[in-house]
């Protein structure tokens, strides 16, 4: 009886403290050097050992490369990090193995910088911190970036993808 309790027992603090123990082994920081932009939020950052790191920016979304503001979206991420030092607040890791987390370069919170000069959308399925809804609605108001495109270029990445791939089908 008793060894089925503690068994009982075990399960349910297991259940409990699993979801504590996943968020804080992937609360680290990173620090490196970016030497490589992907696209407007992936980038390749080379940590002290030399180990590249693909790391995928947190909570936003920029336009896909194929799509309009596309390859300017990866020049603004390129201004704001490539060749420099960053730190990379880590969140998780995603289905493609990489990084994904908040990215500082010289006190800039680049994903947050993204959004405000309008090369990236808030990411809604994933967007944790609600001070990027307020950025972006900012940079819609001033046109910056892809909000100064025709409206029908304006859409967001999520829903590109999602057209893309039904016509592929």
């Amino acid at each position: 009886m008793l060894t089925r309790t503690l068994a009982v027992l075990s399960i349910v603090f297991s259940t409990l403290l699993l979801p504590v123990i996943g968020t804080t082994a992937t609360a680290e920081t990173i620090i490196g050097k970016v030497v490589g932009v992907h696209d407007g939020d992936t980038l390749t950052l080379l940590d002290d050992s030399k180990t590249q790191i693909k790391i995928r920016l947190a909570e936003i979304d920029a336009p896909e490369s194929r799509q309009p503001y596309g390859s300017r979206a990866k020049r603004e991420l390129s201004r704001l990090a490539f060749g420099r030092s960053a730190a990379v607040q880590v969140q998780d890791i995603d289905r493609y193995g990489r990084t994904v987390g908040r990215v500082t370069v010289d006190d800039v919170d680049v994903n947050a910088e993204m959004v405000r000069r309008g090369a990236a959308w808030v990411y809604r399925k994933y967007a944790k911190d609600q001070s990027l809804f307020t950025i972006e609605e900012q940079a819609r108001d001033a046109k910056a970036g892809l909000w100064a495109l025709p409206e029908a270029d304006q859409m967001p990445p999520w829903e590109w993808r999602k057209m893309s791939k039904a016509r592929t089908k």
